[in-house]
């Protein structure tokens, strides 16, 4: 894409970057009340079936990603006009969803500005190695990355990891602002959670709330994932990297049903949000249909977004994910071409 194709492209989409109070007041209204609503459904429904229980908990963890959106949408200030609003409602959504407003909006910056940069992984992603840094790490390093990247251990052990650890600590290089607000989001978690233990009992608490928040943050860090790691997402060294490239080829379009779309809080147009972090959830799809570029973003579907669990690697020379076993054969054969005994080195064969 030239440089006058992308200016085109940024200049339209700015024009979507602009909140809609009473479109934000209204997904207020028709994402927070509901929640609170099924939470009690949930606790009502104990007496009478743990499954049904467990159902409502599954819908109710579905708003508590939309209430997410909310809150992701506040951290770059494009839910509302106002700054000290952005904030306000940042930390009370933070609070809701188990995440410190200050430190993620921090780390999430980081992560636009660095979006499939090799040279500049590590804050705010989800742990990428390539063929050649696996290949040189040491047994542990790569046992540990292998371990990481296991689905049961990135969806089963990574949300409990998410909110019950890394959300609840600061970064070393924090600042004041940063610290305070961790603090307060942490002490108003535990006020709440007490609180609510005494009113509804601990044990029916931890089932609803547990089972809400463990579904939500699984769901999260899936679209999370999902979203940049597809088989020709973009990557590249810091001299080669593009902002406009690493939004339209290394995130995806998640194409949803409509309900789940909703759910997402449109989420599913990634790129149109990596190119405009500013756009509000509630335009990124009118952004995405009204310029054609952005529709040729790589598309994939609940089917086809299963497969991209498959890739462990990813290969800068090929620009491509890999699985092991395909990294493997690629080390194996460039060595033969070399005719060079190839290293042995420990792949998962899946």
């Amino acid at each position: 894409m030239d440089k006058e194709k992308t200016k085109q492209l940024q200049k339209g989409v700015a024009a979507f970057a602009k909140s809609d109070l009473k479109k934000s007041i209204f997904q207020i209204l028709n994402t927070i009340p509901p929640f609170f609503v099924l939470w009690f459904l949930a606790y009502q429904s104990l007496s009478i079936s743990i499954w049904l229980t467990l159902g409502l908990a599954v819908v109710a963890a579905g708003f508590v990603v939309r209430i997410f959106i909310i809150f992701h949408d506040c951290t770059h200030g494009s839910f509302f006009k106002n700054k000290k609003a952005n904030d306000t409602l940042g930390t009370i959504t933070g609070i809701m969803t188990l995440f410190p407003y200050q430190k993620w909006k921090r780390e999430h910056a980081i992560h636009h500005a660095s979006s499939s940069n090799l040279d500049k992984r590590g804050i705010g992603d989800i742990w990428v190695m390539t063929i050649e840094e696996y290949q040189k790490a040491s047994k542990w390093q790569r046992l540990g990355y292998r371990f990481y990247r296991n689905p049961l251990v990135m969806f089963g052990l990574g949300p409990l990891y998410l909110v019950l650890v890394s959300n609840r600590i600061n970064r070393k290089d924090a600042r004041r602002k940063e610290r305070l607000n961790t603090y307060l989001t942490n002490f108003m978690i535990v006020a709440t959670y007490t609180l609510m233990m005494v009113a509804v009992g601990w044990q029916e608490f931890l089932i609803i709330q547990g089972s809400i928040m463990f579904i939500a943050a699984a769901l999260g860090i899936w679209l999370f994932y999902i979203q940049h790691t597809f088989e020709d997402s973009y990557f590249e060294e810091e001299s080669e990297w593009n902002y406009v490239k690493a939004a339209v080829e290394g995130s995806s379009y998640y194409k949803l049903p409509l309900v789940l779309q909703w759910v997402t809080g449109n989420i599913g147009f990634h790129h149109v949000h990596h190119l405009a972090p500013r756009v509000p959830n509630y335009h990124l799809e009118e952004a995405h249909d009204s310029n054609p570029p952005l529709q040729h973003a790589t598309t994939i579907t609940i089917r086809t977004s299963l497969e991209s669990l498959r890739y462990k690697l990813y290969d800068p020379e090929n620009k491509t994910f890999v699985t092991f076993k395909e990294a493997r054969r690629r080390i194996r054969t460039e060595s033969k071409q070399m005719n060079l005994k190839p290293k042995h080195i420990s792949f998962e064969t899946k």
